[in-house]
């Protein structure tokens, strides 16, 4: 996920999920000086000096050492360093006692650019081969970065990917910070595309577009990363969107009982401990009465459940959050066996 200001204007990615399908590079890109090396690509001192600063930063994550992390951070997201803070410690357990292996490595130099690109395009490796892997990044501002990607295998698989900026010689500094889950509930992401082609063809498509989205979740390290396999999977998943869930700027509207009606910004699978549920978001005139908010969350939960039957199949709990323009939230979660 994006964590920072300044991470969600470098490196942005929307809720819930980007489907990124990348055309092979323009003579516009290779104008603007964007150039991406990998493996045998990036000589010793600079793949010590990057894996050294990854590795670091990894223990740093495992102690929950979060001021080590700010004070070695790019200034910008030392400034506002919350939302990495949180990844941190919460991720903290996950990540202790245990010795990552890096799955990629990758310098993306626009060091050559005049200013910000709305967009800046890296390819990496030889076009159609299956170990490509390309980058998509908006408002990127001129300078060299490295991508690390570390895994880390065990009772829960975590994959934490950083964004290191070089700040001269071989100074790597946090400049974005990534951690996701590998499994949820004790499966992988192919086992979860494999149930979102299930429910499919079962004709339970929110259920499966949901399953799909879990599985670009586990599956891809960054959602500003294109290989070919998430390539293939991202084509396979846009003709599996329903037409009536709620966006960016379209939400949808839900009446419930009492003659109520709620507007619904979000419907996204989360997990929780070992199992899926599913969390909607809608807003509220006042989320901090909690008592009626409590009220409001149950008829939103069993207006969905009567609304989408299907959810009953796929997940183990809704989460109603009342939100209001005041900043006010309010959850409740109720497992969908107790929904009458």
């Amino acid at each position: 996920m994006i964590l920072t200001p300044l991470a969600a204007s470098m490196f942005s990615r929307c809720r819930g999920i980007r489907l990124i399908l990348l055309l092979w590079p323009s003579l516009l890109s290779f104008a603007h000086g964007q150039t991406c090396s990998n493996g045998p690509d990036l000589d010793a001192a600079t793949r010590s000096a990057i894996d050294s600063a990854a590795r670091q930063y990894f223990d740093m994550s495992a102690r929950g050492d979060v001021a080590g992390l700010r004070s070695n951070a790019i200034p910008a997201i030392a400034s506002d360093f919350g939302g990495i803070e949180q990844a941190v410690v919460s991720n903290k357990e996950r990540l202790a006692g245990s010795q990552p292996t890096v799955a990629g490595m990758y310098v993306l130099d626009a060091s050559q650019s005049k200013a910000s690109m709305a967009r800046a395009d890296f390819y990496c490796g030889i076009y159609n081969s299956p170990d490509r892997v390309d980058f998509s990044i908006s408002n990127l501002p001129p300078g060299k970065y490295a991508l690390v990607i570390q895994k880390v295998e065990g009772k829960t698989p975590i994959t934490l990917t950083m964004i290191l900026e070089n700040l001269g010689g071989n100074s790597w500094k946090l400049a974005g910070y990534y951690p996701r889950l590998n499994a949820v509930g004790g499966h992988d992401g192919e086992w979860y595309v494999t149930k979102a082609r299930d429910y499919r063809q079962k004709g339970q498509l929110h259920n499966a577009w949901f399953y799909y989205l879990m599985a670009w979740d586990l599956l891809a390290p960054v959602d500003f990363m294109s290989t070919p396999r998430l390539d293939k999977l991202a084509q396979e998943m846009q003709g599996a969107r329903p037409n009536d869930l709620p966006n960016n700027g379209s939400p949808m509207n839900l009446p419930v009982a009492n003659g109520k009606s709620f507007s619904v910004t979000e419907l996204a699978p989360v997990p929780v401990e070992d199992s899926l549920d599913l969390r909607v978001r809608y807003n509220t005139a006042d989320a901090s009465d909690s008592g009626a908010a409590y009220q409001d969350n149950m008829a939103v939960i069993k207006t969905i459940v009567l609304k989408y039957p299907e959810f009953r199949d796929g997940f183990a709990a809704i989460i109603a959050r009342a939100t209001d323009n005041s900043g006010h939230d309010y959850g409740t979660l109720l497992a969908l066996k107790d929904v009458k």
